[in-house]
């Protein structure tokens, strides 16, 4: 099994029978320092590698390198170009990185169940109106239902534009080819293998709730209820299918922020250079899409169906996007 530094640091000192204090008398660190090496908040430099290396006689090469054991000493091959610029991540960014990841991701995906069950109570209120008759007049329970919607869009668009700002710091991380200090790929490795119980229960729960929330609808219909209990069954399917987005949001970006550090999945060296080239093309296709739109709805004064131009539009770039990114792709593999 891979070990990374810090656990490699913790397993010597512990066979040479030593303390952390012991350890640290020896290469005149603090105590704290040692502690902080073994829970890999940080790590020691280059100059405490070498006096660690000769005290616990074994090779700089076993410390560092995460994949290698005390007899494996083999060089890792690496298909990087000289010209090509990585930008360096340490330990105690990534651990930053993480963390705020870990505790925004709930904060996120609060703001996505936000948008998705904002409707609810106005689509509830306008058929309750409908249902009682004088005493709640349809104007007015649009008027409240539309407050409330325009309320929590209102604050779900404000946690998005704050998510995206002191997420600038960290926008590299998706967008540039990155290299980790040593322990830093272990430490990530370790830390996404101990959350894969979480992510897959979070991603079967969000699924089934999204799968049924439709139930209460088909009995409402089956049943033949008044159309004021189908509105209150579309509610209770907004409601449902906001949770179960919630957990896959919550899960996917915790285990978004291991791929971003591990460089895998959508965040691999190849998709980096393919979303690149991606980008100059997508924003054009949406200037051109909104030209065509704001033309059409002027020239025809009909912006009540205009609109399905956005869907249409919606379609084809993801039919776009995929047989692009499968030539980009493509071609860049052949190039590696």
């Amino acid at each position: 099994m891979d070990m990374i530094l810090s656990e490699k640091i913790a397993e010597e000192r512990k066979k040479n029978g030593w303390s952390q204090e012991e350890l640290a008398e020896k290469l005149s660190v603090s105590r704290q320092a040692v502690s902080k090496w073994e829970s890999a908040s940080s790590v020691p430099d280059l100059q405490k590698l070498l006096r660690m290396a000769k005290i616990f006689e074994v090779s700089t090469d076993y410390l560092l390198k995460d994949e290698m054991g005390k007899e494996e000493v083999e060089k890792i091959s690496d298909y990087r170009t000289e010209d090509t610029v990585y930008r360096n991540v340490s330990m105690e960014e990534a651990n930053h990185f993480l963390e705020w990841k870990r505790k925004n991701a709930v904060i996120l995906a609060g703001a996505v169940a936000l948008c998705i069950m904002s409707p609810s109570l106005l689509i509830f209120l306008t058929g309750l109106s409908s249902a009682t008759g004088g005493n709640l007049s349809e104007n007015t329970a649009v008027g409240i239902g539309v407050s409330v919607v325009l309320v929590m869009v209102s604050l779900a668009v404000a946690i998005f534009i704050s998510y995206g700002i002191r997420g600038k710091a960290y926008e590299y991380l998706k967008k540039e080819l990155i290299e980790t200090a040593y322990g830093v790929k272990g430490l990530v490795k370790e830390k996404k293998q101990n959350y894969e119980g979480t992510y897959t229960r979070g991603i079967i729960l969000g699924v089934v709730f999204c799968i049924l929330a439709v139930i209460p609808l088909l009995i409402g219909i089956a049943m033949e209820q008044p159309e004021y209990m189908i509105t209150s069954d579309v509610s209770i399917l907004l409601l449902l299918v906001a949770v179960g987005v919630f957990l896959i949001v919550r899960v996917s970006t915790i285990n978004g922020s291991y791929d971003m550090l591990l460089q895998e999945g959508e965040y691999s060296q190849k998709e980096k250079a393919v979303k690149k080239k991606f980008e100059i093309y997508s924003t054009a296709y949406w200037c051109i899409a909104t030209a065509i739109y704001l033309g059409w709805s002027f020239l025809s004064v009909r912006w009540d169906y205009t609109w399905i131009l956005w869907p249409v539009a919606g379609v084809l770039f993801g039919a776009v996007s995929v047989v692009a990114r499968g030539i980009w792709g493509t071609q860049d593999s052949t190039r590696i």
